[in-house]
Formats: C-alpha cells, sequence, structure tokens
C-alpha cells in the first residue's frame, strides 16, 4: 500500500516513495529503494529519517529497506500494550516475510539490535550477516546499562519528554541526528517524533532492560552469525558502554572501525564514511549472486 506524502515530509526533504504495511489493525511505514543485495535498516525508538543520508548514498548498488516501528515516525500509533520490544519484533519479522527478503545483511543501531536479531531467530536462512552500528544484540547485564534503560524508560522520563520533547530536541542538534542535517531536515526528523512516539519510545527503553524473551533470541541468531561476515561501526566518541569489544567476543570474525568525532548516529555523523565502508566491506565478503 503506497501513500503520499504527509505535508510535514516534502519529497525535497524525504525523495524516497512510502510505503504502508498492515500489521493487525494497524499500518507500518516502511521505505524499499534501490535495487542489489538487501539491506535491513533496523531502528527501534525513533524513526527511518535517521537513514535518510545513507540510503542515498547506497541506493544505487543496494537495495535499502527501512521502516518505522508501530507508533513512531509515519507508522500508526498503538496502545501501550504494543508498544514493546516483542512487538517491534514481530513487525520486523512481518516486513521481511511480506517482502520476501533474502540474503539480507542487517544494519542495526541502537534497539534495532536486539529487536532484528530476535525476528531473524526463526528466519536464520535469509541472513547473510550483519553490520552493528552503535547497538547491543545482547541481554543488558551489569550496572550502566540496564541502569540507564531503567532511567530512560521510566514513567518521570516518559512524562518529562512527552511533555518538552527535551530528547528529539536534543537528539536533532549537532550532537546527534542533526549533525549534518539543515534546518528544515531537522525540523521535519522532530515532527516524526510526536507526543504519542516520544511515550512509546520511552516505554521500548523500559522494556529493553528486562530480561526478554526477545534478548535470548538475539542471542540465538548472533550464534548462528559467528561465521557469517560483520562488520560494526560506532563513533569514536560514542562507544562509552564499550560495546565493540563485546562484539568482536562473540563474532570473532567482525571487522570493526570508528567514524572519526562520531557519537552516537554514525550513520548521520559521516554518512558518505559510512555508507563506503559498507560498500566496501559488503563487496570483500559477498560473492555476487547471478
Amino acid at each position: 500500500m503506497t501513500s503520499i506524502h504527509p505535508a510535514w515530509l516534502p519529497e525535497t526533504v524525504w525523495p524516497y516513495q512510502i510505503q504502508h504495511l498492515p500489521v493487525g489493525q494497524h499500518l507500518m511505514a516502511y521505505t524499499d529503494a534501490g535495487h542489489g543485495p538487501t539491506l535491513l535498516l533496523c531502528h527501534a525508538g525513533q524513526w527511518q529519517f535517521l537513514w535518510r543520508d545513507l540510503i542515498g548514498r547506497l541506493r544505487s548498488s543496494f537495495r535499502c529497506v527501512a521502516f518505522d516501528p508501530l507508533g513512531s515516525g509515519l507508522s500508526d500509533r498503538v496502545p501501550a500494550n504494543l508498544q514493546s520490544l516483542t512487538a517491534v519484533r514481530d513487525a520486523i519479522g512481518h516486513l521481511i516475510d511480506h517482502l520476501d527478503l533474502r540474503g539480507i545483511t542487517l544494519v542495526l543501531h541502537d534497539l534495532g539490535g536486539v529487536t532484528a536479531l530476535a525476528a531473524a531467530a526463526t528466519r536464520l536462512h535469509r541472513l547473510d550477516g550483519l553490520v552493528a552500528a552503535n547497538t547491543f544484540g545482547w541481554r543488558p547485564t551489569g550496572i550502566l546499562l540496564p541502569g540507564m534503560l531503567r532511567i530512560f524508560g521510566s514513567t518521570a522520563m516518559r512524562e518529562l519528554d512527552a511533555l518538552t520533547a527535551f530528547l528529539p530536541t536534543a537528539t536533532s542538534t549537532r550532537l546527534g541526528v542533526g549533525r549534518q542535517l539543515d534546518r528544515p531536515s531537522r525540523k521535519t526528523f522532530r515532527s516524526g517524533m510526536d507526543r504519542a512516539a516520544r511515550r512509546t519510545m520511552h516505554r521500548l527503553f523500559r522494556d529493553a532492560a528486562r530480561d526478554t524473551e526477545v534478548c535470548r533470541q538475539a542471542e540465538t541468531t548472533l550464534e548462528h552469525l559467528r561465521d557469517r561476515p560483520a562488520l560494526s561501526i560506532f563513533g569514536a566518541w560514542g562507544d562509552y558502554l564499550r560495546f565493540q569489544s563485546k562484539w568482536r567476543a562473540r563474532l570473532p570474525r567482525i571487522e570493526q572501525t570508528v567514524i572519526p568525532r562520531g557519537l552516537h548516529f554514525p550513520m548521520c555523523d559521516n554518512p558518505t564514511v559510512m555508507a563506503a565502508t559498507i560498500a566496501r566491506w559488503h563487496q570483500a565478503n559477498h560473492r555476487p549472486t547471478c
């Protein structure tokens, strides 16, 4: 199902066709742009605008599929009981099946890591490899990561952000998604994070702090990928939880790189370098298909 751009998302800012997929009683928005090997661009908590500039640099050589989980971006807003990692996992799986994606390279960011890996646990035959960009793919352990997730997932933090929009506002600056964006693009990013979407984001943080089946399924997928091509791309100033070393421990063959001066959004900090790194790595590690 194809839809027109809403008024706040002009084609000059989002030059890709928007499509919608029924997921239960709701519609999930996705973008399917380009031709070639499939990159499934996965994020949970914000929305697919994060991937705009990366898609623009890769769609001449890759099929780039991005989406907005229910409750965010261009997708339908949903009740609280559907604002969970399980719901995101199921929606990703539904999208994979609907598009019959094969030979997938998962490109993961933030909570897109555990959710997409969990969705892939029952679709392992469809995977070729993964790119991890400032994300994790396992159960949160220790003190720091679970503590951060609980703080950002708390009711107080959720309602404060619902009232003030402090997190999307901060994220849209040069310290986040907005590093390479002009003013209209920053405004558009914030428009996709309305009050309901902000509440959804914080409920996903809360859910991620728990020892969930989604995280266990993600770990199962990582075991399957131990001998598959893998790449991690982190901002040079963004690996404050030392995820790079944890990816290395789980995927010994992984190639690792950093974005100079990058923070939490490498695809936005320097989309040119990230796109070139993915293209070179993919060419070196995947045989062309006839």
